[in-house]
């Protein structure tokens, strides 16, 4: 049976806390929620709460990767919040607890840092600015190497569409959590292939139907970064490769998208 709807904030509390399809362990993760960040509780299930992050996106975790429900405040939006942000790092916390922290993680008042590199938000607001190179950079940098992992958003394991949601919003852009969500955002390319700018957004299907099912960020001309299950995970790649299966990515593409003015 439902639980009552409720209006109450949640931190999380562990390092990533999984946001599930539904209300069971063995549920698909299509999300994750980063420590410091904050959720929205919707509805509860026994141990489970369904929660609408600051992305706007919903799903199911549950309550031990939680702080206590709480009604002051309102809601951290994550990436353009006042506190500090791991870059990769470990802190202890107030009891003593050592936990690693993964990039976008916000520290929390009693974190202190014990290894790995931390940005104040003036700091990562110049460090940082809204300009497509640099988001392509970040997106090559700080992921070369992430395994791909479904529902994932961090260097600790990225799907496509969470690539393109985390750095973006690590440079102070939000777009949606979905490839085909973020396929309705921003201004729409006439030109195909042709134009691209660093940080255009290319997408992809593989069905008959049209519904997008990848999502890649242009490098400019036909190179790409993404993170794609055919390679395990973090690839730069060229559409104009004639290896078959860039051959067959560029037949699936369907459009791309300018997010940036």
């Amino acid at each position: 049976m439902a639980g009552a709807l409720i209006e109450q904030l949640i931190s999380a509390r562990s390092a990533i806390a999984p946001v599930l399809a539904e209300p069971n362990v063995l549920s698909t993760q299509i999300s994750q929620i980063l420590h410091g960040h904050d959720a929205v509780v919707l509805e509860r299930k026994n141990d489970w709460m369904r929660v609408r992050g600051a992305d706007r996106y919903e799903g199911w975790v549950h309550e031990a990767y939680f702080t206590e429900p709480h009604t002051a405040g309102s809601l951290v939006s994550g990436w353009k919040s006042n506190r500090s942000m791991s870059l990769g790092c470990a802190v202890t916390e107030l009891g003593g607890q050592l936990r690693k922290l993964p990039l976008g993680a916000l520290l929390g008042e009693g974190d202190a840092v014990m290894e790995g590199k931390v940005i104040s938000a003036h700091e990562r607001r110049a460090m940082f600015p809204a300009r497509g190179d640099a988001i392509t950079e970040s997106a090559i940098s700080y992921y070369e190497g992430t395994y791909y992992q479904w529902g994932g958003i961090t260097p600790w394991g990225c799907d496509c569409s969470g690539l393109a949601q985390s750095t973006y919003s690590l440079h102070g852009v939000q777009i949606k959590r979905d490839a085909a969500l973020q396929a309705t955002q921003g201004v729409a390319l006439e030109g195909g292939l042709e134009g691209l700018k660093p940080a255009d957004l290319l997408f992809f299907s593989d069905r008959e139907d049209g519904y997008i099912t990848h999502v890649a960020l242009s490098l400019g001309a036909l190179k790409i970064v993404h993170l794609t299950l055919y390679q395990g995970g973090h690839a730069v790649d060229d559409l104009d490769s004639s290896h078959p299966r860039l051959k067959k990515l560029r037949s699936r593409f369907r459009f791309a998208r300018r997010i940036l003015d």
